[in-house]
C-alpha cells in the first residue's frame, strides 16, 4: 500500500531546502512545486516508515516555515493518479465537486471519498493557481458519487477547512472537457 506524506511551507526557499533533505532522509517519490499564494508544497510517496523519516526531515530543515504536515498511510491509490492527472476514467458519468480552504483537507476527503463508493477521481486540484484553495472532482453513478462526496466531506469536517461541495447528476459533456 501507498503512504502519501506532505509538507507545507510558507517560504519557496525553505520549501526547497526542506525537500531536498527529504530526498537525502528516505527512499521517497517527490512531487514538489510553488503554490499559491507564495507557499511551496511537498508531496511525497514511499513506504510508512520511509516517509515518516522523509517527514522529520524536511520539517527539522525548515520548521519555523511549515504551515501544515499530513502523514496518510494506506492511500487509495486514485489519489496519487488525480494529483498527478495521470488517468482518464472510461466513460464520464455524475460529476462529484469538493472544495476546500487547504490541500491536507482536499487530500483527506479524496482519500475517503475514493474508499466510499465505485467511483472515478478525475482530478485533485492542491492550491496552485486558484488562491491556495484545492478541489476534487469525481465521476460515477449519481448513487456512487453522492456516497463519495459526503464521506469526503464528513472526513475534513473536523478540519475547518471545508468550503462547499455539489453533486451534478448529468453534466454537459461541454463542462467535461473544460475540466479534464
Amino acid at each position: 500500500m501507498i503512504t502519501i506524506g506532505f509538507l507545507e511551507l510558507n517560504s519557496i526557499s525553505k520549501g526547497i531546502l526542506a525537500a531536498d533533505e527529504m530526498i537525502k532522509a528516505a527512499d521517497i517519490a517527490l512531487i514538489a512545486r510553488p503554490s499559491c499564494p507564495g507557499k511551496y508544497q511537498i508531496l511525497i510517496t514511499g513506504e510508512v516508515s520511509s516517509v515518516e523519516a522523509a517527514l522529520d526531515a524536511g520539517q527539522a530543515a525548515s520548521s519555523s516555515n511549515v504551515i501544515d504536515r499530513l502523514i496518510l498511510p494506506r492511500i487509495h491509490p486514485q489519489v496519487v493518479e488525480a494529483i498527478n492527472m495521470s488517468s482518464a476514467p472510461e466513460r464520464l458519468r455524475a460529476l462529484g465537486v469538493m472544495e476546500f480552504f487547504s490541500v491536507t483537507a482536499a487530500i483527506l476527503a479524496a482519500d475517503a471519498a475514493a474508499k466510499a463508493a465505485d467511483v472515478d477521481l478525475l482530478e485533485i486540484r492542491l492550491g496552485t493557481g486558484i488562491g491556495g484553495k484545492s478541489f476534487v472532482t469525481m465521476t460515477g453513478d449519481v448513487s456512487a458519487v453522492t456516497a463519495s462526496v459526503d464521506a469526503g466531506i464528513k472526513s475534513a469536517e473536523g478540519t475547518g477547512m471545508v468550503l462547499d461541495s455539489v453533486v451534478i447528476a448529468h453534466p454537459d459533456p461541454e463542462l467535461y472537457r473544460h475540466l479534464l
